[in-house]
């Protein structure tokens, strides 16, 4: 805390009492250790772009619930377009995809198109959001 209290000018006090703040109003809504992917030997990130037969409201649900119990999708987005999903999957190998491909995803709720495409190398990775980019008060 008082290093970040120094980053931002103020003492350590006063900088708790606005990160608690901040977690109340949920700004803040939670703390991470960032794991390194390659150490675990989960390299090799596949995403996917998913299709469903219809499009209607009970449909798109299930398959959003569905993925939530998949711990090797790490994130999923509705998408415009002709896509409905894309999906981030995380493995260790693409033998390991093609297992989870395989087995899980073609299974999942509703879907009539998987489309995969592996990353090669990342240039880019970061969590930080551009808070500079926020229009100030």
């Amino acid at each position: 805390m008082q290093d970040l209290g120094d980053r931002v000018g103020l003492s350590h006090t006063p900088c708790w009492r606005r990160v608690k703040r901040m977690e109340e109003d949920g700004v803040i809504r939670g703390k991470v250790t960032l794991l390194d992917a390659d150490a675990l030997h989960l390299s090799v990130n596949v995403f996917v772009q998913v299709t469903l037969k219809n499009h209607r409201e009970n449909g798109l649900t299930l398959f959003e619930e569905a993925v939530q119990d998949i711990p090797e999708i790490v994130e999923c987005y509705t998408v415009s377009g002709d896509r409905d999903f894309l999906l981030r999957v995380v493995v260790s190998d693409v033998t390991a995809y093609e297992h989870l491909l395989k087995h899980t995803l073609i299974n999942l709720p509703g879907v009539d198109n998987l489309s995969s495409t592996f990353a090669l190398r990342q240039v880019k990775y970061t969590t930080e959001y551009p808070l500079a980019a926020l229009p100030t008060d």
